[in-house]
Order: C-alpha cells, then sequence, then structure tokens
C-alpha cells in the first residue's frame, strides 16, 4: 500500500470538537510487533475530548481515538499474535479515528464468533474499566454496598451490572428520569437523581446511615467530596475519571477524618499491563456478552466525518451508553 492515502481525523492544535479535521495521509506501514488493521468501529469517549483540548499530553499532529474493532490488514514482522483476516479490537493505542490504524499486537484481543466488531469496539475500554474497577480495584462481594455515580453513563451501565452479577447493592447517580430508568434496567437497586436531591443525604438514608463499601466517582469536581461523606469506616474512594472538571488538591487528613477511608485514582493501562491480564478480563467480556449476562447498551452512532457532533454530544452530557463512530461497517460482515 505504499504511497497509498487514507481518510483519518486528525488535531494540530488543542481546541474544541471542531479542532478535529479529516485529512488524507499516507497509509502506515506496520513496524515490529505491529499490526495494521482496517478499522470497522471507532468507540468516542473522554479521554478522547481530553487530548483534543490540550488537558492530556498529545504530540500533534495527531490522529485520536483510544479504541476500535477490526480486522487485521496486515503485520510487522516479529508478530505471532494475530494475521490478516482475524478480527480484532483494542483499547488504549491512539489512532482509531481512521480508516487504518497501526497497533501494537500484544494490545489486541481476539473477537469471538458471536460478538460483532461493533459490540466490541463499544465495550473495549469501558467495558475494560468497569471490569477492574469491581473485580480487582475493590473486588466486590455479596453484601457490599457501592455507590456509582453516571450510572446510565457507558462505564456506568457495564460497571452497575458487573456489581449486581458479583453480588453488590447498587446505588447509581443519573441527571434525569430518562437515565435513571436506564440504571435501574441495568440493575441498580436506587438511583438518585443528583440535580433534584442531595445525593449524601440521600444515600445515608437509603443505607441507613451505615454508608457504602466504595464509590466508583468518573465524575470528579463536584461529586468527589461529597462522596467521602457517604463512605463507611474504612471505604475505599475510586476517582477514575472527571468529566465535570478536576478535583481541587485533597487534605489527607480528610481521609482521617471520615473514617480511615481509602482513595485511589487508578487508570486503565495498570490494570491490563500484561497480557494475561488483557486477555482474562477481554476474554471475560465477551463471554459475559456472548451469553446474554452483560448488554451493551449503544446509545448514537455518527459517521468518521462527524467526529465533531459526537464530541459535542458526550461533552454535552446527551448520551447515555457508548458512542460509536462506523468507520467501515462492512468489516462486521468479513
Amino acid at each position: 500500500m505504499t504511497g497509498e492515502l487514507m481518510r483519518a481525523m486528525r488535531v494540530h492544535a488543542p481546541g474544541g470538537p471542531d479542532a478535529l479535521r479529516e485529512e488524507q495521509i499516507p497509509v502506515p506501514a506496520p513496524g515490529p510487533g505491529e499490526v495494521r488493521v482496517r478499522v470497522a468501529y471507532a468507540g468516542v469517549n473522554f479521554i478522547d475530548a481530553y487530548k483534543r483540548s490540550g488537558a492530556y499530553d498529545l504530540a500533534r499532529p495527531a490522529t485520536v481515538g483510544e479504541e476500535g474493532a477490526g480486522v487485521v490488514d496486515a503485520v510487522g514482522s516479529e508478530v505471532t499474535e494475530v494475521q490478516p483476516g482475524d478480527r480484532v479490537a483494542w483499547a488504549g493505542t491512539t489512532g482509531a479515528f481512521a480508516e487504518l490504524a497501526l497497533v501494537r499486537a500484544a494490545a489486541l484481543v481476539p473477537v469471538p464468533t458471536g460478538v460483532t466488531l461493533r459490540v466490541a469496539a463499544a465495550v473495549m475500554l469501558q467495558g475494560l474499566t468497569a471490569h477492574y474497577l469491581a473485580c480487582s480495584v475493590y473486588p466486590l462481594s455479596k453484601g457490599d454496598r457501592c455507590v456509582v455515580h453516571a450510572a446510565a453513563g457507558g462505564v456506568g451501565l457495564l460497571l452497575v451490572q458487573i456489581a449486581r452479577r458479583r453480588g453488590a447493592t447498587v446505588i447509581g447517580t443519573a441527571g434525569s428520569e430518562d437515565k435513571a430508568e436506564l440504571a435501574r434496567a441495568a440493575g441498580a437497586d436506587h438511583v438518585v437523581l443528583y440535580q433534584q436531591h442531595d445525593f449524601a443525604a440521600a444515600v445515608q438514608d437509603l443505607t441507613d446511615r451505615r454508608g457504602v463499601h466504595v464509590v466508583y466517582d468518573s465524575v470528579g469536581r463536584t461529586t468527589f467530596l461529597h462522596g467521602l461523606t457517604v463512605l463507611a469506616p474504612r471505604g475505599m474512594m475510586v476517582l477514575f475519571g472527571q468529566s465535570s472538571g478536576a478535583v481541587e488538591p485533597v487534605d489527607p487528613q480528610l481521609l482521617n477524618r471520615h473514617g480511615s477511608l481509602f482513595l485511589t485514582r487508578p487508570t486503565l493501562a495498570n490494570y491490563i499491563a500484561t497480557r494475561d491480564e488483557l486477555l482474562w478480563r477481554a476474554g471475560e467480556l465477551f463471554e459475559w456478552i456472548g451469553s446474554g449476562e452483560l448488554d451493551v447498551r449503544i446509545g448514537a452512532e455518527f459517521a468518521l466525518a462527524e467526529v465533531a457532533d459526537a464530541h459535542r454530544a458526550l461533552e454535552g452530557r446527551r448520551t447515555t451508553g457508548k458512542v460509536l463512530l462506523r468507520v467501515d461497517p462492512e468489516c462486521d460482515r468479513m
């Protein structure tokens, strides 16, 4: 494919959604350990917006997009994990908003028969995140009580389902009754409409003032401090996102004051640090999807060229579940 061009959504300077521009760039050749994937679908996530806006570091110009699924088009030397024609998915490698993406072979997971590339692209980053949160950061078990903020979001809906699967009682938060219904349908035992009710007071009422064992917080600035007040002694605050903005610096004495609390700020990369761990987490997700135990809600789809609209919808909190870009849906028929 030397000399051929492909479409890609590129960022040259930090900015709003319109900083994403479609360009024709050379088709990349896979190097040692790399795989070129024909992208079927790409996931749209807040991390893409953070990188686009300059909140997170990004060497520019760059093709953004951290998550996708498609068909292996070519492999570089030293690649043994996959071969051309394989159906694969990945998360955590920048460059998915393009017709072809280069991905490290070790970062790819096989997509089994019975799981579409569309669903695989929708579940990788958010599904792996929900898995490590509920199964590893604070491994939920029967009798545990947890709060899931943004329970109707992409991670939230999956996290609610996995938490219930592990026997926990789930208190979700949502911004509207429509979103609350989605969280309840996913299995949330209770849902607090945080714009209408005092979230902390509601959680204390729902738990008979015992609090919860863990708060999973992807919202950040507007929820964090209140979340500390609803934790039971020796409970854990898991801050894994900041959709409302970064949390202010924290005095460690707050953790002491509220009951010898634990605070962690995890990231997916450290929970799929080995290929064995990646395959374990993805394998369980795909198994649950295939058996009907895990439902993946795709709330909105946009064409590749409409990526700016996808970012506006995501950042405007106008979406539920997963937001996808359609790049080459025909790959799902291969």
